[in-house]
């Protein structure tokens, strides 16, 4: 497995725990589902280390609005390439909630989906490839396309905000 992040294969600093794992007294970075988050809110939150959750399908990303700026890492779980509800978190994440952390996409992240997972505002692909491999895949699925029809969070302008440009410079006597 490799984590692709900012153009740079980074390594996993994160501990995975599932529901039942003794959580470290502090030092560590935790991952844990949105249940323990909401189990054992207060006793996460007052650890010292990294917090992250892992949301799946059927979780509610809304759950997470409350404490939004206390997550260093949101993982959204793909479990294969035909459940699109990971794209939907991403974008109540980063549009509704304003989350400024990593957003990695982990489980079947596939090298065509890769693009649209950014435009949704993920920043963070775990792949499973070897790390040169899986940066190849992520340097090449971001270079893909560079106008997009629809707006999203990502900021890139759209095919209809460059016209408008391009029109509003040609009536000002600009070519």
């Amino acid at each position: 497995m490799a984590i692709v992040k900012n153009d740079s294969v980074i390594e996993n600093d994160w501990v995975a725990l599932d529901d039942e794992a003794l959580v470290p007294e502090s030092g560590a970075n935790v991952l844990v589902s949105l249940a323990r988050f909401k189990a054992e809110r207060d006793a996460l939150i007052a650890r010292n280390g990294g917090l992250g959750v892992l949301l799946v399908p059927g979780d509610a990303p809304e759950d997470l609005a409350d404490d939004i700026d206390r997550f260093s890492l949101i993982a959204v779980k793909f479990p294969s390439y035909t459940d699109g509800r990971g794209y939907s978190y991403g974008r109540v994440l980063r549009e509704h909630y304003g989350y400024q952390g990593e957003l990695r996409a982990v489980g079947d992240v596939l090298r065509d989906q890769i693009l649209n997972m950014h435009r949704c505002g993920f920043d963070a692909y775990e792949l499973a490839d070897e790390a040169d491999v899986a940066l190849e895949k992520v340097r090449a699925a971001l270079r893909e396309m560079t106008v997009y029809y629809q707006p999203t969070g990502d900021g890139r302008v759209t095919a209809g905000s460059l016209r408008e440009r391009r029109r509003a410079a040609l009536e000002l006597g600009g070519s």
